[in-house]
């Protein structure tokens, strides 16, 4: 029995080095309620969780020394932008629907690039938008895998889904889609760190990432509560709506600011978005009309 101790407690104690020294994507605290109200020149304790929210979506450029609990200019600046980015009354004060709003999951890509070296900074035309540079892929026809470092669902589970979510995309553009190894596009399962610098957060928050043309990765945090039918509870996420949120992403296209599109960067539990919008599909026409 000794040995097996061993081991458990060894297992136990990696578990925990992980949970100290991994950082995860922002999450913003259900404590923060008590926040709601706050506004500039006053120092409020857990500020700093705001600041690295908005700093981790691109809206707060200072660097991490200036991540403090106080409430300054920048601040004010950086949350009158991200309420103006989603249509929120523009008061750069922690109010409740901005406090809700941040509450929401969400897709891990930013939504502003203010990091002028940054080769994925987004430009915004009328409410879709590309990456900086409008970076595309140089063929039509692209093939896809699935590779993941934690289980889920299984492939033949997730091959459906998957082909549904591209064909949406194929019937309104130029694009045809086929499963290949190697691949243009891997789509996998991952939780915390998974070697992308981007690690995951557990539960809630941030849903999936995915990266720009020509990069082709597609990840999906293990930890959520994953539906995979029509029959979703309101506790769980629909796979195949973030799916065809993050193959967008795939193909070139950033954030929209439209609440009905796919490209919308947040999606409540308990919610399915399956369809295109008119906004996404002029916004892939946009990216490749030559």
């Amino acid at each position: 029995m000794a040995p097996k101790l061993a081991i458990s407690a060894l297992l136990l104690l990696l578990v925990i080095i992980q949970a100290l020294f991994v950082k995860s994507e922002p999450q913003i605290s259900k404590s923060l309620g008590l926040l709601e109200g706050a506004r500039k020149g006053y120092t409020f304790e857990g500020l700093n969780q705001v600041k690295q929210y908005l700093k981790a979506f691109g809206y707060y450029s200072i660097n991490g020394s200036s991540l403090t609990d106080s409430f300054d200019d920048v601040l004010e600046s950086a949350l009158k932008s991200y309420q103006q980015h989603y249509r929120l009354k523009v008061t750069g004060r922690i109010d409740s629907n901005t406090l809700k709003k941040m509450s929401t999951p969400r897709c891990g890509v930013q939504d502003i690039f203010n990091d002028s070296n940054d080769d994925v900074k987004f430009s915004m035309i009328a409410n879709y938008s590309f990456f900086n540079g409008m970076p595309r892929w140089n063929k039509r026809q692209l093939t896809y895998m699935f590779r993941s470092s934690a289980f889920v669902i299984s492939d033949q589970q997730l091959r459906p889904i998957i082909t549904r979510a591209l064909n949406k995309w194929a019937v309104v553009s130029n694009f045809a889609f086929r499963e290949a190894n190697p691949s243009d596009i891997v789509m996998g399962f991952h939780r915390g760190f998974h070697g992308d610098n981007y690690p995951f957060d557990g539960p809630g928050n941030v849903l999936a990432h995915a990266f720009a043309p020509r990069d082709g990765r597609l990840h999906y945090d293990a930890d959520e509560n994953w539906s995979t039918n029509n029959a979703i509870r309101q506790n769980q996420f629909d796979l195949e709506s973030v799916a065809i949120h993050e193959i967008g992403h795939i193909l070139g296209l950033g954030h929209s600011q439209d609440p009905n599109a796919i490209m919308y960067a947040y999606i409540s539990p308990g919610n399915t978005k399956r369809n295109l919008g008119r906004d996404d599909i002029d916004g892939i026409r946009a990216l490749y009309s030559n």
